[in-house]
């Protein structure tokens, strides 16, 4: 099943492979061959601290090749802007109290809500994509129903 990612979300996990799989990869293979030298390999507590950060790192190769290759990039410059919330956009919204909220909608691996990025899985992103600017997302939150009505759509 594709992954939808952004652009920057696709070079991102590029950037963090190419690292992974170079720099990283050759910092620990020279960890486990200094812990090695230290003798006893049962009882070297570095030996065993530097093969279980060998095991995280192959491991996170492998799910990033993974994601890599189910990914679905999707390039937003190169789709027509219109008023409508899809993936990828920056959508402004305006809470039932008044107050602005800006998020991009991006792809699962890319959400990070410090950064004003949402997943396109979120309920507030289910919400609203496929709505256009002054229709209303609802979203079921802890506390009831909440509405966000679309304020902006920006595909920039």
């Amino acid at each position: 099943m594709p992954i939808p990612m952004t652009v920057e979300g696709a070079e991102a996990l590029r950037d963090e492979l190419k690292n992974r799989k170079g720099s990283l990869r050759a910092e620990i293979t020279q960890a486990i061959a200094e812990a090695r030298e230290h003798g006893d390999l049962k009882e070297n507590a570095e030996y065993h601290a530097a093969r279980e950060q060998q095991s995280f790192n192959e491991g996170r190769i492998q799910e990033i090749e993974g994601k890599l290759a189910d990914a679905q990039v999707i390039d937003i410059s190169k789709i027509t802007p219109s008023d409508k919330v899809i993936f990828g956009v920056t959508v402004t919204l305006v809470d039932e109290d008044g107050k602005s909220l800006r998020y991009r909608i991006v792809g699962e691996d890319e959400a990070d809500l410090k950064d004003g990025k949402i997943s396109v899985m979120s309920p507030i992103a289910r919400a609203v994509v496929g709505k256009s600017v002054g229709d209303v997302g609802v979203v079921q939150t802890p506390n009831g129903l909440s509405e966000y009505e679309i304020d902006g759509v920006d595909y920039g």
